[in-house]
């Protein structure tokens, strides 16, 4: 009965839609909307689809682009712009309710952090300091490898990060200090 069931939601739902459910239930979700609340809107004129995420103005971007190109994308957005760097574990949950909000059915995102030169080190591309992770069971696996590697959030675990080759598009997150925004008028 239980290959059954399995088959039917398959068919029912795709597969992408059903792997979102099966991290959605191994996060302890039924419905992350419904878990979420929105961060208050960037308070930097002109940002008006970018939301406050600490010291920082974030925005979703759901058009797939490799790591590099993402990372460029966000510098063409914003003054200082980069892909959002994450420092703790509230602006973690609020760059999450960004991406549900926007793609429910597609969560896993570009988020600025990549692998500096196969070190096993991981840094923002913003230049800002890692001083928080939070990585899915048993990530990072590709440190060290021949290709180079970069951070996605909600591979496998909702929330949580993953290492993967930076080649692959992604949709991404991108951020830009209020202050550096607020200096540049």
């Amino acid at each position: 009965m239980e290959s059954f069931s399995f088959l039917l939601i398959i068919l029912l739902f795709g597969s992408a839609s059903f792997l979102t459910m099966e991290r959605d239930e191994a996060a302890g979700h039924t419905n992350l909307s419904s878990a979420c609340v929105l961060p208050r809107a960037c308070p930097v004129a002109g940002y008006n689809h970018w939301y406050s995420v600490g010291s920082r103005c974030v925005r979703y971007f759901s058009t797939p682009l490799n790591f590099t190109e993402a990372e460029f994308s966000c510098r063409s957005q914003a003054h200082g712009g980069h892909l959002v760097s994450v420092h703790n574990s509230k602006a973690n949950a609020d760059v999450l309710c960004i991406v549900v909000y926007h793609n429910p059915h597609n969560l896993i995102t570009w988020i600025g952090g990549f692998e500096l030169f196969r070190s096993g080190k991981f840094i923002w591309t913003d230049g800002s300091f890692w001083n928080y992770q939070i990585w899915s069971p048993g990530e990072p696996t590709r440190i060290y490898r021949s290709s180079d590697v970069c951070v996605e959030m909600n591979w496998s675990h909702v929330g949580k990060w993953n290492d993967y080759p930076c080649h692959v598009r992604r949709n991404y997150m991108c951020a830009f200090k209020v202050m550096t925004a607020l200096d540049s008028d």
